[in-house]
């Protein structure tokens, strides 16, 4: 059996009299949210929610003090659930981490069976952090619109916010899925990178936009990840019975828009909401990410690697904008 060390490191988040404060500091197994699994983790990753929960300038967690991180992919050391064993490679994305209960910016994390998911075959811990709650809310937003009849037929999908996490994942998985996908980003010099994904067609943000409450319809669908005026005008150019999902509110939470593309083209609007996914949606969205789904290009994607000590610094990056691709946390 692997010994677990009386105390470890992991990144812990406090809101208190005199303010916010986080960073790295010593906790014991016992000081953590109870669960039925212990893993010593290997990655983790950083999301934009990671960032807003790690500054304090975003209201995610919802007690203190807890450890940060919403990812972790790992190997079992204990467990009190059958269905788990020492040694088993196993991950977590979203579930409450970081939010409800200690997250995955630690040595050693317990985790609840119910939302500990068995590593798929066909993927590594790393390659599965590399994905993490990213890649996991992409390919849900394309399930969620496949099981809405999306087809490549209907057109290409957009992306916006390409460049980000999610944006880069969702052009990669989707290509891989037989779409043809136009990225739309405000990083011009990007567009080798975004091709090398998979995107056909590279977007200025300017070319997405509109002041009609329809226009030429441009797309089959797509995936947003900006909200605003940049999720009015993707609703506004997609074809008749083609899915918008919605994922992200990198520009604004606001949507100004018409009931037009809904009751004249048919058009769908898709929330994705990764983190409350059930089980059974999680298991499939994973089998898939492992197999039909998987990119190719997920060491491309991956663009910085980290330990925990580097963390607030990729936190002030992401939220100033600034950040390109998937970050990994060696653990």
């Amino acid at each position: 059996m692997t010994d677990t060390p009386a105390k470890f490191n992991a990144f812990r988040i406090h809101e208190e009299a005199a303010g916010h404060r986080s960073g790295i500091e010593p906790v014991a197994v016992d000081d953590l949210s109870p669960g039925e699994v212990v893993i010593r983790a290997a990655y983790s990753s950083v999301n934009y929610k990671d960032a807003l929960a790690g500054t304090g300038k975003g209201k995610i967690l919802r007690k203190f003090p807890l450890v940060g991180g919403i990812d972790v992919a790992g190997h079992v050391v204990t467990s009190a659930d059958p269905n788990f064993r020492e040694g088993d490679a196993v991950l977590a994305t979203g579930s409450g981490l970081s939010e409800t209960r200690d997250g995955g910016y630690s040595e050693f994390v317990r985790l609840p069976a119910q939302w500990t998911i068995p590593l798929p075959e066909g993927l590594s811990l790393r390659e599965s952090m590399i994905l993490g709650t990213a890649g996991f809310t992409a390919a849900l937003a394309l399930l969620r619109m496949e099981d809405n009849r999306q087809t490549p037929e209907l057109g290409p999908l957009a992306v916006t916010g390409a460049t980000g996490g999610v944006g880069s994942l969702a052009v990669a998985i989707f290509s891989r899925a037989g779409y043809d996908v136009h990225a739309v980003s405000g990083k011009p010099d990007a567009a080798s990178y975004l091709r090398d994904l998979g995107a056909s067609e590279i977007l200025g943000r300017e070319s997405l936009s509109t002041t009609k409450p329809m226009d030429t319809a441009r797309f089959g669908g797509g995936l947003d990840n900006v909200g605003g005026a940049m999720l009015s005008a993707l609703l506004a150019h997609t074809a008749p019975y083609g899915n918008v999902a919605t994922a992200g509110l990198a520009a604004s939470h606001e949507l100004h828009a018409t009931v037009m593309p809904f009751i004249i083209r048919g058009v769908s609007l898709l929330g994705v909401a990764s983190a409350g996914t059930a089980r059974d949606i999680r298991e499939e969205v994973w089998r898939r990410l492992a197999s039909e789904w998987k990119p190719a290009t997920l060491d491309r994607i991956c663009t910085r690697e980290v330990t925990l000590d580097e963390l607030p610094v990729v936190f002030d990056t992401m939220l100033a904008g600034a950040s390109f691709g998937r970050t990994l946390v060696r653990l």
